[in-house]
């Protein structure tokens, strides 16, 4: 039977926390020996970032499963008690790293001051420093950072959403100029049949008129030919 996920995922935070006080003993080596561990603490960063985040979601994965009936009671105790110890052992390594990293800034100081104690100790690449960032440790201004630039993609992803939007409308708008561009040509073709269907009617009639005008006029001369030629024979 293969082991519960939950407990592989706290085995792997486990070595993680066995490999990260490996390296903290291994930074502190370097320092003692005028090493250079600057690789190394931003390794040690990146690890304790990430056990924090397992430690975090070993506790919401028990919290579920416990809400859920699927383990037992005297089972999700004893995970709540292994997850409490490898949290303090996360806060143990973390206060170990910072504690190390405040122990060795006289050394390096001074050696930014030439190592003869006669000037306060200045790091040039915090002359000028902002006020927003005067003051914070590496991990709070990474943090910052981040949410600096989770705001700009957040503010990028509306844009652009905004603008999909404007997109989508112009060319729904396109689309309706089209087919009502359809519609104005079909109303002028039907005007045009209207126009010549009216000038055949209208030549017709006239035609009519002056067809009529002249049986009127056939009819009076051939009453006036029947007039003369009674008027003649009655003389006779």
């Amino acid at each position: 039977m293969s082991q519960d996920l939950w407990l592989q995922n706290y085995d792997a935070a486990c070595r993680l926390a066995q490999e990260i006080a490996e390296n903290i003993h291994e930074r502190n080596r370097q320092l003692r020996t005028g090493g250079n561990p600057a690789k190394l603490n931003m390794t040690l960063r990146a690890s304790l970032q990430k056990l924090k985040q397992n430690i975090a979601q070993l506790k919401e994965t028990l919290t579920r499963a416990s809400a859920q009936r699927r383990i037992m009671q005297a089972e999700a105790d004893r995970r709540q008690n292994l997850v409490d110890d490898l949290a303090t052992r996360e806060t143990r390594l973390n206060a170990s790293f910072k504690a190390d990293i405040s122990e060795a800034e006289p050394s390096r100081s001074s050696l930014m001051t030439g190592g003869n104690g006669s000037g306060p100790a200045v790091n040039p690449c915090l002359v000028n420093e902002s006020e927003e960032t005067r003051g914070l440790s590496f991990g709070e201004i990474k943090h910052q950072q981040q949410h600096i630039i989770e705001v700009q993609d957040a503010g990028l992803d509306a844009l652009a959403a905004v603008i999909s939007r404007q997109k989508q409308m112009g060319q729904e708008i396109g689309n309706e100029l089209e087919e009502q561009n359809e519609i104005i040509d079909d109303l002028a073709q039907l005007v045009d049949k209207t126009d010549s269907r009216i000038k055949n009617e209208t030549h017709r009639v006239k035609l009519l008129d002056t067809k009529s005008a002249s049986c009127g006029m056939l009819v009076v001369i051939v009453l006036l030919l029947i007039a003369i030629i009674v008027v003649a024979v009655w003389q006779t």
